[in-house]
């Protein structure tokens, strides 16, 4: 029996086919669940202990490219007046000029300009609006996991952690020892793949 060999060209051919028919991963845009997402924070408090909150109204979309991380992106609002520390006479005076300035400055924004990855370390660089004033940050990311969800959607999580010091957005009420300058923020988005 004579065996069969493939000519070069038919060689060439063939491993086009397969290429060809292997999927290539593309940038898959995705859109923040505000209800299982979370922008938290702490601040210390007459230097003895943390006072906590959140913002409840977060809006966002992500551009995820597993395959080129730097054709990635990520754009977050906030809307100040959801501010939510679990005192309403705390959150007013956070609202107010003295604090956020809620009525003059609405929305703190985040807008990415580089991003970066390894394993499963996500280096989102970006510029943060607050309070009328812009700054550089980079918020490392880990991815939490991904997946389907019961509705035929997909989705993925990451969680990051950074700080960042009230007076450089000029928010500069009871820095005299009343209320700490740094202020950690806690992230934690889910998104859904649209």
């Amino acid at each position: 029996m004579r065996r069969k060999f493939l000519t070069p060209a038919a060689l060439v051919v063939l491993a086009s086919a397969l290429v060809a028919s292997t999927p290539v991963l593309a940038a898959e845009s995705y859109k923040v669940d505000p209800v299982h997402s979370t922008i938290a924070f702490r601040v210390e408090h007459l230097g003895v202990s943390y006072a906590w909150g959140r913002f409840n109204a977060i809006d966002g979309k992500a551009v995820i490219d597993e395959e080129n991380p730097a054709a990635s992106s990520v754009t977050l609002e906030v809307r100040i007046d959801s501010i939510d520390t679990n005192s309403e006479k705390r959150d007013k005076h956070l609202m107010s000029p003295d604090f956020f300035d809620a009525k003059t400055f609405p929305v703190a924004r985040f807008t990415s300009t580089k991003v970066t990855r390894k394993g499963d370390t996500w280096q989102v660089t970006g510029t943060l609006e607050l309070h009328g004033v812009k700054k550089t940050l980079t918020i490392p990311f880990e991815r939490v996991g991904s997946g389907k969800d019961p509705w035929g959607g997909f989705r993925t999580g990451f969680s990051g952690r950074t700080t960042i010091k009230r007076s450089e957005f000029n928010i500069s009420w009871g820095l005299n020892g009343a209320v700490g300058d740094e202020v950690e923020l806690f992230l934690d988005f889910e998104l859904i793949r649209e």
